[in-house]
Parts: C-alpha cells; structure tokens; sequence
C-alpha cells in the first residue's frame, strides 16, 4: 500500500500520540485483563485507520477529451442543473460527491486543460452534504479550459471534520486528466459544474472512483 506524502507529518505524529497514550495507560493501570485489551487494540486500530486513510491506490486513467472522470472516490448525493455564481455566472450542470472519511481522499482532475482560475475561501463547517456548503463552508474553487474550449468548475468543499483543503492546481497551468488535483482531510465532498450540454452519466446514490469512473460525457 502506497501512502499519500500528505500523510508523512501526520502519521508519525498520531504513531507517537497513540504509544504516549498506551504507555501511560500502562503505568496508570498496570495489567492485562480484558479491558486493558480493549483499549490497547483501540489505539492500534486508531493508527491503523490513519495509515489507511492517507492510502493512494494505484489508478490506470484512460484520457479522453469528451469525459469528465470523477475527481474523487465517494457517493453521488447531488444532480442538478444551478447556476455557478462565483466565476462563470451561468447556469451549468452539478454532480456533487461526498467522501467519507473510509473513502481515499486523494482528488484528481476530472479532465486535462489549463486552469482558468483557482481561489480558496475560509469559511463555516457545516456537514458536507448540507445543501449551503457549497457557498458556506471552507473550500476551493478551480476552472479548467479544456482543449476542445469547454469549461467547468471543481469545487473542494470541507465538511464538519475535514480541517484542511489541500490544491496543487494553479491559474495558467496545464494539468492532465487524472493526475493528482489535491487533497481534503477527513470527510468532505467535491462539486463539479459542467456545461449544460453535458451527458450526466451518474445517478444520485451511485458510488464512485476518483480517475477510472466516467460522470459525464461533453
């Protein structure tokens, strides 16, 4: 298993966290019975779990200019046609996906293309499938030009958990579909707005992965 590089602070940090704390449990309540058991198995699968989230699974992305991948793994919870108000103030198609914190959390570019324009906004932390979150809460808004000239929008949205956005992408860079967009730590949720014209090709309640799974066609 291939671990993440935004999990080579954290993991160390929480490894020597859960040893303080097993320690101390020891010198505290010194034994071996069924409990103590209990909470030293907690803490290992605590550690456990945060190795696991930071996994980067190997994806074979195959390119094309009229797909839009999905940039994350996690549940379709919104299909809709909205307006996009922060930057192409048009009416466009949005698919939002929502990952739990048991979903890889690595996000990628749903298409190849330069990026048009990219801002973070601090916000609220509201639960990430809360219909306000979009606008309310912490996250991250990117817009990519495509080489056939369409357009659309990645929204990186933080949820009650997820403390932290993390984007690779720039404005005028010319990103490749499927490669690494950034990463959101701990429970959120993706949006992507397309053009209007697009084929949705997923369905509220779906489960998807992030570079292999086609959400829409252009």
């Amino acid at each position: 298993m291939t671990i993440h590089k935004e999990g080579y602070r954290i993991i160390p940090v929480v490894f020597l966290i859960t040893a303080v704390l097993g320690i101390c449990f020891w010198l505290v309540f010194p034994g071996f019975r069924l409990w103590h058991i209990l909470v030293y198995l907690s803490l290992f699968l605590f550690f456990c779990w945060t190795l696991w989230f930071f996994r980067s699974p190997e994806r074979t992305i195959v390119h094309d200019d009229s797909s839009i991948l999905s940039p994350a793994d996690g549940k379709v919870v919104v299909v809709e046609e909205t307006t996009e108000e922060e930057f192409f103030h048009k009416p466009m198609l949005k698919v939002s996906i929502f990952m739990s914190p048991f979903n890889v959390h690595l996000n990628r570019n749903p298409v190849s293309g330069k990026i048009l324009y990219y801002r973070y906004h601090p916000g609220r932390y509201l639960v990430a499938w809360h219909p306000k979150s979009s606008t309310l809460n912490e996250r991250t808004s990117i817009a990519y030009e495509m080489a056939t000239g369409k357009s659309l929008m990645v929204r990186q949205v933080a949820g009650l958990v997820a403390r932290r956005i993390v984007c690779y992408n720039r404005e005028q860079q010319w990103v490749s579909q499927g490669a690494e967009m950034g990463f959101i730590k701990f429970g959120s949720r993706l949006d992507v707005y397309m053009p209007t014209e697009s084929r949705i090709r997923v369905q509220v309640g779906d489960k998807v992965k992030g570079g292999t799974d086609l959400i829409a066609n252009i």
